[in-house]
């Protein structure tokens, strides 16, 4: 069997207004296996006991202007140390969700140190020639991608066949297996960032803090999120501000919102947690359903029968806190393992013993399709059938029907 791993890079923009919160959604990227069947969510292998070789780079850019502002001096050992700093407190805000297997507890690869090394270019390139299995945060690491308003990207390589490897990853144990994860943060002097310690001073620089944690959140295999509020929305905050809380050691979760907490439970779910277990399925369907007969079909085998890309959020009806979101889609089984457009949701990880409230909206706010990968992850070309997955259907209209008396 051949073996194989794909690649997915994706950016986080600057902006430059201040946004209010509003609805909130997760979503995964997926991998199609190389044997064909239902794509996977991309994930780490977290039964594996060696750590997750999370390194980063201390060559940072030499401007007129330093391009990461910190209290310590630049150029000593203490500004390297107030940089790791912040790059452990971000891991920490992931490793601090409770209901998931992805924590110290559970996963000791996490107590391990990050390693540094010197080399600027230690992430994997835009040739992609260096994929070494390590996974590496670069802060002087020039890129292609480094397009206008371009702060940060993560670049994360997957398997899509059991045994694959790159570098000096194991070989995968599934298709859809994380295998090498880098972030790299602008380095063109367009921009400044700043540790916590010092954004105060510095209104001017966005906060490596709350970029480094949504990076992560790419690391972990969640896609961008189309909630304002949410750490994996694909707009930073502005400069001189950061998202929620700071990580505290009774909070270490604090910046995260709801549908963050969801989605990393979902992806890594704790088979002890008996709290965050529930689950609302179902389909978005167009009240015409000749309205859909217009779309062309995706690809032979599969079919466009429900509204792909609508936004579909629970929110808890007793607090109106939105509790989880997610994309509809499509749904795939083994007796039909090729995606079928039929505008599928799948609300998971939902705490037990609450009351939820369902809205299904179309992607037209701040955030747009093109700022997601659902739903072009759920179909290869490389695999026999193939399939193209249609795009996210914006063109309905959302009426709320009165009660029932």
């Amino acid at each position: 069997m051949k073996r194989a791993i794909a690649c997915l890079t994706i950016a986080l923009f600057s902006v430059a207004m201040i946004f209010t919160p509003a609805v909130q959604a997760y979503s995964f990227v997926s991998t199609v296996p190389q044997s064909g069947g239902c794509p996977q969510p991309n994930s780490w292998n977290l039964s594996v006991s060696s750590p997750l070789d999370r390194q980063w780079s201390t060559s940072l850019p030499s401007l007129i202007s330093p391009v990461i502002l910190t209290v310590a001096a630049a150029g000593t050992s203490a500004q390297l140390d107030e940089i790791e700093q912040a790059i452990s407190d971000s891991f920490s805000v992931w490793a601090g969700v409770t209901g998931t297997t992805f924590n110290a507890i559970t996963f000791p690869g996490l107590e391990a140190p990050l390693a540094r090394v010197t080399n600027a270019n230690s992430c994997t390139n835009d040739a992609e020639s260096n994929v070494d299995g390590l996974n590496t945060i670069c802060f002087n690491q020039s890129s292609d991608a480094f397009t206008p308003g371009v702060l940060a990207f993560t670049r994360t390589f997957t398997a899509n066949a059991p045994g694959a490897s790159v570098g000096t990853s194991g070989p995968a144990a599934f298709a859809g297996q994380i295998l090498d994860a880098d972030t790299l943060l602008c380095n063109t002097g367009e921009v400044t960032f700043a540790t916590p310690a010092a954004l105060a001073t510095s209104p001017g620089a966005y906060d490596l803090e709350s970029l480094l944690t949504h990076e992560l959140g790419h690391w972990m295999g969640l896609d961008h999120s189309a909630v304002i509020r949410a750490m994996m929305f694909p707009f930073a905050p502005p400069a001189g501000q950061f998202l929620g809380s700071r990580p505290t050691a009774q909070t270490p979760d604090g910046p995260l919102s709801d549908d963050d907490r969801t989605g990393i439970r979902v992806l890594y779910p704790d088979p002890n947690d008996t709290l965050n277990i529930g689950a609302i399925r179902g389909q978005i369907l167009p009240a015409n359903p000749f309205a859909l007969a217009a779309l062309p079909a995706p690809s032979m085998g599969s079919s466009v029968t429900g509204m792909v890309g609508a936004q579909v959020v629970a929110l808890d009806a007793d607090t109106g806190a939105i509790i989880a979101g997610v994309f509809s889609s499509g749904s795939c089984n083994a007796s039909s393992p090729l995606t079928q457009f039929d505008g599928s949701y799948d609300l998971e990880r939902l705490p037990v013993g609450h009351n939820y409230n369902l809205y299904a909206e179309p992607l037209v706010g701040i955030a747009l399709p093109a700022d997601f990968v659902v739903p072009g992850d759920l179909c290869s070309q490389d695999v026999t059938p193939s399939c193209t997955a249609p795009a996210a259907n914006t063109n309905f209209n959302v009426r709320t029907l009165p009660a029932a008396p």
